[in-house]
């Protein structure tokens, strides 16, 4: 854990599960940190499957509210980003005035990370198939990245990811990068890839940063309550975030 992170932290996740469950990369990522999760049941990864679970959004955040939470993620980035970067832009500004607190999304947060690093010219591995990852082409056009390529797992099912291995992904990551060999970094998106152990490897074979979806995610949460998100083991995202002096630190909590 990042030696400046709060102990008595505690972040709300809108999470895209039918029940409430906290994805496994918080916990490992920033241990003692408390997330308190609430489901919106994504269907399928498709733009119906994703239809009610983006509407019972607001109302899962306001729940969260209600738990004291100081800050809400919502995870889930082709949920938040199908519709396209405006109704993107529209969904945080409506989040914001339900609920009163800090909020992002996981679809905000691969565009921090990949800027944090300074990649514009990207290469692009994801879950998806066609129909979302040309949705995702068009959200990260708007928000200013060239796409150089792009290629998914064509997985529909919403469990589909999870059964994804590292092996797997890194190999996909592999042959997206071999298509693009100039790019400035590479994004796994999709928060059900199991990424944890795939951004070192990538970066040290090819020499470019890795943002993935499922780590980004937290990464951004913590930011969002004053945290710097400086975590060793999961690539030059979190390593480059780093801790904040002392004095830093307390001026925050102010």
């Amino acid at each position: 854990m990042a030696r400046d992170t709060r102990s008595d932290v505690t972040i709300g996740l809108v999470v895209p599960f039918a029940t409430d469950l906290v994805p496994a990369e918080g916990p490992a990522m920033y241990p003692g940190v408390r997330f308190i999760p609430r489901g919106v049941g994504v269907k399928a990864l498709t733009p119906d499957g994703y239809e009610d679970a983006f509407n019972g959004i607001i109302p899962a955040a306001e729940y969260l509210a209600a738990q004291g939470v100081e800050a809400i993620m919502v995870i889930g980035t082709s949920l938040t980003f199908y519709r396209g970067y405006d109704a993107h832009e529209i969904l945080l500004e409506r989040l914001r005035r339900a609920t009163g607190l800090p909020v992002g999304t996981m679809s905000e947060a691969i565009v921090e990370g990949l800027r944090t690093v300074g990649a514009r010219e990207i290469a692009v591995c994801t879950a998806y198939a066609d129909e979302v990852n040309e949705r995702l082409a068009l959200f990260l056009a708007a928000a200013g990245f060239d796409v150089l390529a792009l290629e998914g797992f064509g997985l529909l099912d919403f469990g589909g990811p999870a059964q994804k291995s590292e092996d797997e992904i890194i190999a996909l990551c592999n042959r997206v990068y071999g298509s693009a060999p100039h790019a400035e970094g590479l994004l796994i998106s999709c928060g059900g890839l199991r990424t944890l152990g795939v951004a070192k490897p990538i970066e040290e074979r090819h020499g470019i940063p890795v943002v993935s979806s499922a780590t980004a995610a937290f990464w951004a949460a913590m930011r969002l309550v004053g945290e710097s998100g400086h975590v060793a083991g999961y690539g030059q995202l979190f390593e480059r975030s780093h801790p904040r002096s002392q004095s830093q630190a307390d001026a925050a909590r102010i």
